[in-house]
């Protein structure tokens, strides 16, 4: 277990760290799959099988960040329209 928590630390970190080239889109989703992947393996290791909860909370993780990203660029474009009035 520790050496499953160690690479994914690793991971994220690595992941993190090259998000500065990265579109906003791009960033959101990529933290959403993270995070995901950090609160799925928990729950896996926690339910007896580490890979698929790490699988399924990147997989929930990535949508939610994307999800997320849409929303705030319709709150975006809501807010540039309302200044052009």
């Amino acid at each position: 277990m520790k050496k499953i928590a160690i690479a994914i630390i690793l991971i994220i970190s690595l992941a993190m760290g090259g998000c500065s080239g990265m579109s906003d889109t791009e960033q959101r989703t990529l933290s959403g799959a993270a995070i995901g992947a950090g609160a799925g393996t928990a729950i896996g290791a926690a339910s007896g099988n580490t890979a698929w909860g790490a699988a399924i909370g990147t997989a929930a993780g990535a949508a939610s960040g994307y999800l997320y990203d849409r929303h705030q660029k319709g709150k975006e474009k809501k807010e540039a329209e309302k200044k052009k009035e």
